[in-house]
């Protein structure tokens, strides 16, 4: 299974969610934003590289702590060196080896977000409770729908007792997907901050439910699309 977590507006948090749910997912994340990449650096190849040709793919994936990533390097020539074509076959190939992948998509609605979106069985949308974020995640869903992505889930991110108690509901129904909400919480951020996965940082926060509930979403997918993955 390869999921795509992407939402159209930069800030939104898709960093956060990639990583957590490689860790409920026991999946490879692929910091697939070739220009701008938000996951930890690795100690050696990293997506430039492997895009390139310079490198496999399994020896470019890094482990930190609980986590496995593919990192992406942060040189404008090793973006410009990158193959994007090539992105679809590299995580086939980690598919194959580990299963699951996590793809972590770059912001924006142009070409690479296409391309990360169309390599995925289906796609997660990360979106804050502003006008803004959703608009562009109702735009990442008709680019996914047109590549026959289907969501998964949507993660409303960032919200605070302040929000209107429908707007969860509001945005399920707009995006057309389970919907978790995940509160603002210093928790996530300083888990962010380290580089791990709230349920190894900080195991009584109550965001581990709400990547629970995403993680079982996608495993419901999974099991929906088992019959169609296998013959692609």
């Amino acid at each position: 299974m390869i999921v795509a977590v992407s939402g159209g507006k930069g800030g939104v948090g898709k960093s956060t969610v990639s990583l957590n749910l490689a860790r409920e997912l026991d999946a490879v994340v692929v910091d697939a934003d070739l220009a701008t990449a938000d996951l930890p650096r690795g100690r050696g190849a990293d997506l430039h590289d492997v895009l390139a040709g310079r490198a496999d793919p399994l020896e470019a994936v890094d482990s930190f702590g609980s986590i496995r990533i593919l990192p992406c390097g942060r040189t404008l020539a090793g973006a410009r060196a990158s193959n994007l074509s090539e992105l679809e076959r590299v995580v086939d190939r980690l598919e194959r080896e580990c299963s699951r992948v996590v793809i972590d998509c770059p912001a924006g609605l142009a070409r690479d977000v296409g391309t990360q979106l169309q390599c995925a069985h289906v796609a997660v949308l990360v979106t804050t409770p502003t006008e803004a974020a959703v608009v562009d995640a109702l735009r990442t869903r008709e680019i996914a729908l047109e590549l026959d992505t289907p969501i998964a889930s949507i993660v409303l991110n960032r919200t605070t007792a302040d929000e209107p108690e429908h707007l969860a509901t509001r945005v399920e129904r707009e995006l057309g997907a389970p919907t978790a909400v995940i509160e603002e919480r210093s928790a996530v951020d300083n888990a962010m901050a380290r580089w791990q996965p709230v349920r190894d940082a900080h195991p009584d926060c109550d965001a581990i439910d709400a990547f629970e509930d995403v993680a079982h979403s996608i495993e419901r997918c999974e099991k929906r699309l088992s019959g169609r993955i296998g013959v692609l």
